[in-house]
């Protein structure tokens, strides 16, 4: 059933506005662009085109109600510094040439074909939302899980209230050992009291405030001195209250002697991590409280188990010019649950997108998405002329993979905005005629004042609870608050 979230009369309202103002042969045409995805790639993008391209009006398309993407759904909930970009955010949204469209979907309520048609310029920004799988016999397990999800889980994303991980067991296991796995490893083992002042989802403390889980394994296919983890992440888990941190000793062979060899940032990590293990006590002596160990060298090779997982088998690794090579040697761990965080890849949401399903992104040059058929040369891509779609473009993870940390995503997107911008000057995007922007008649959509709206419920039901909000996640809810608010 059609959800109406705005009046269809003021949906109309605001699309006619703007195809009168731009229809005007005395006014000059102003450069029209749609920014697909509310995420930091998005925001970082129209915040740029903001400040240098002049009299330009954006429109930022998301699929979900609500805005910031992976700042609000990836980000672990006792991080809020890192939130505080959303104040920035906030700002360019705010922008009178900016207009929120939530709600909508492209390859569903729309077509990429017909944006390029309705926008001067159209930029994919919507990111990477599927797993990738290790393909090892029984991943189907029950109990085995994504980083992804259960992230996904108590950070509030809508789809994933329900997932209900099973946290009845002694142990969870996290394969891949970058800064999401430490998330979620910080999470299962903090007192949930001090998660209870943190935007975390309800349900999600009800749950954790029951596990039973008091070891937590994170497993690597390299060595120390190739841990994805920064140093940040591990100092947070190195003063962890009621856990202690258990190296391997075998795993720091010959470690200590690379350390003055090494740069400055692998080299203060690793001296942490060589200080931690020189002050850990001996194996004989019991611990108290929960466990994180990190296990280095090791590639699952097997899940074990029968209905559900109950072990995961590794093959053992020696390093070769830095990458792992398996041995002959095996080493079965027990677990209960397992979560792989062995990365992420985008999809394509539309036929027309140039996509490259191998690598997971879109296919494209430095953000400048490239045409399907590429002729005139057999040479190399730079040879190639007219080998661009004009006035299409990606940026974020959607273009580059899922590498770094938002500050990448910043400096990424900064420069496919740049891009744009030079491409409209240059006039290699011809201003030929005004675009009247995605039709919005019979389409609901969350403006952003509905999204303001579900800001402040949420918000209201977090100060009773003595927390900064508490998440919606459910669709239905958020589309009725955001229909009662009038622009």
């Amino acid at each position: 059933m059609l959800r109406k979230v705005l009046p269809t009369s003021s949906a109309v309202k605001v699309a006619q506005k703007c195809v009168f103002r731009n229809a005007s042969t005395a006014a000059p045409i102003r450069p029209r662009i749609c920014i697909v995805g509310a995420g930091p790639a998005g925001f970082y993008t129209a915040q740029y085109i903001l400040k240098h391209l002049d009299n330009s009006d954006i429109d930022i398309v998301e699929k979900l109600p609500v805005p910031f993407g992976l700042v609000r759904f990836g980000v672990a909930p006792d991080h809020p510094e890192v939130k505080n970009v959303i104040n920035t955010f906030t700002k360019t949204a705010e922008n009178p040439r900016v207009r929120f469209l939530g709600n909508l979907c492209l390859g569903k309520d729309f077509t990429l074909e017909e944006l390029r048609e309705r926008y001067h310029a159209v930029l994919l920004t919507y990111g990477a939302e599927q797993d990738n799988t290790l393909n090892i016999p029984n991943e189907n397990l029950q109990n085995v899980l994504s980083a992804r999800e259960f992230v996904a889980w108590y950070n509030g994303l809508p789809g994933f209230e329900n997932l209900n991980p099973e946290l009845s067991g002694k142990s969870l296991t996290l394969l891949g050992q970058g800064n999401v796995a430490v998330d979620v490893a910080r999470i299962v083992l903090s007192n949930v009291d001090d998660l209870k002042k943190t935007d975390i989802t309800e349900y999600a403390l009800e749950t954790l405030s029951r596990s039973r889980i008091d070891t937590v394994h994170l497993v690597g296919r390299r060595g120390p001195l190739q841990a994805a983890f920064t140093i940040k992440e591990l100092r947070e888990m190195l003063k962890l209250s009621s856990c202690t941190t258990r190296w391997r000793a075998d795993d720091f062979d010959h470690v200590e002697e690379s350390i003055p060899n090494l740069p400055r940032p692998r080299k203060r990590i690793t001296e942490l991590m060589v200080k931690s293990l020189a002050e850990q006590a001996p194996n004989n002596v019991p611990l108290a409280g929960r466990c994180f160990q990190p296990i280095f060298f090791r590639s699952p090779v097997n899940f074990v188990g029968c209905g559900k997982v109950e072990a995961v088998e590794y093959v053992v690794n020696r390093l070769a010019d830095g990458r792992a090579v398996p041995t002959e040697q095996r080493e079965t761990i027990a677990t209960d649950l397992v979560c792989r965080s062995i990365g992420y890849r985008a999809v394509s949401v539309d036929n027309h997108i140039n996509f490259d399903a191998r690598k997971g992104c879109v296919n494209n040059a430095g953000g400048r998405v490239l045409k399907r058929n590429l002729t005139g040369s057999d040479q190399t891509i730079d040879d190639i002329e007219d080998k661009y779609e004009t006035g299409l473009y990606a940026s974020g993870w959607l273009a580059t993979g899922p590498t770094g940390v938002i500050l990448t995503t910043m400096n990424n997107s900064f420069g496919v905005a740049d891009l744009v911008c030079r491409d409209f000057n240059s006039n290699t995007i011809r201003l030929n005629g005004s675009r009247p922007g995605l039709e919005l008649a019979g389409r609901p959509y969350v403006s952003w004042h509905g999204w303001k709206a579900i800001d402040r419920e949420e918000v209201r039901l977090g100060q009773a609870k003595g927390k900064p909000r508490e998440k919606l996640t459910r669709i239905e809810t958020m589309l009725q608050i955001a229909s009662n608010a009038s622009d």
